[in-house]
């Protein structure tokens, strides 16, 4: 009763879009994004140099959340979760290969796309033809997971669409737990981590390959509030960190802080906040990889 009401109040209401979805209220944009990152350049001594190793960004195509109530939230990934730690893999020596479920092209929140961020808008330019003709997950995991794969690691961006088409996606799950078996870096930041749910599509519990891990994530908690100023039109139709937890992963953080957490192959952060801070744990964890292959 009480979010109706609030929801009444023009600055808390959030935005109707033309495809009947809705972006976030005026106070919630004020609030949750900002007109510049706080992406700080690190120039990497020990930057990779070669072509043989790239990272493969698992994305979303789909764009509307469809809350309890039945309205639809327009989101996709976030752009400062996925192009902030791009610009540190870059950085570092790594390209970057995209892929969508069905090779559709990437949803982005371009809502919280930074006007004034010079670096940001330069790699979403640098990669654009990317994010409008990625490649698809099903085709690659047909054609691509072989023993000698070019990839050291997954990206899974966060962005309220990483639980869209990304879960429950049995391609996805065979593509996890192959880069699994492959020791390959897994990197999820925000929301990402829902997508790490696939890898548990067609196994037992026990069998699943997260299970004992804990990881830095956005907290269900903070999910729960953010209808009440008008981020969301109403509640999320499930919770991923409890998805996660049942199945024997803890989520560290109650709240955000820009909170980072590495766990064995695992590298995870909280929230936008931790964007910057997550690419550079990121590029370092690669490029300490890259000496793990060459012993």
């Amino acid at each position: 009763m009480i979010e109706r009401f609030l929801q009444k109040i023009p600055y808390l209401s959030p935005k109707l879009e033309k495809d009947g979805a809705y972006s976030p209220s005026s106070l919630a944009l004020k609030l949750a994004t900002v007109k510049k990152s706080d992406y700080s350049f690190d120039q990497y001594d020990n930057a990779y140099t070669g072509d043989q190793f790239k990272v493969l960004m698992v994305c979303t195509e789909e764009k509307n959340m469809v809350m309890k109530n039945g309205k639809a939230f327009s989101t996709g990934n976030h752009p400062i979760e996925m192009l902030v730690p791009m610009l540190h893999l870059k950085s570092a020596g790594f390209e970057i290969d995209i892929v969508t479920p069905n090779g559709k092209p990437v949803q982005i929140e371009m809502w919280a796309m930074p006007p004034e961020d010079d670096a940001v808008n330069g790699i979403y330019a640098y990669y654009k033809q990317q994010f409008e003709q990625p490649m698809s997950i099903k085709d690659f995991v047909g054609d691509a997971l072989i023993d000698d794969s070019p990839y050291i690691g997954l990206f899974l961006p966060g962005g309220h669409g990483a639980m869209l088409g990304l879960p429950d996606n049995p391609e996805l799950g065979e593509l996890i737990r192959w880069s699994h078996n492959q020791q390959q870096l897994m990197l999820a930041l925000c929301h990402g981590p829902a997508a790490l749910l696939a890898a548990g599509i067609g196994v037992n519990t026990d069998e699943f390959i997260y299970k004992g891990y804990k990881i830095a994530a956005f907290p269900d908690a903070v999910d729960k509030q953010t209808p009440l100023f008008g981020y969301m039109p109403g509640h999320m139709p499930w919770r991923f960190g409890e998805r996660l937890n049942n199945l024997g992963v803890t989520v560290l953080n109650k709240k955000i802080s820009g909170q980072c957490h590495i766990d064995r192959k695992l590298v995870t952060g909280d929230s936008p906040l931790a964007a910057n801070e997550f690419g550079k744990l990121a590029a370092s964890s690669l490029l300490e990889q890259l000496n793990f292959l060459a012993r």
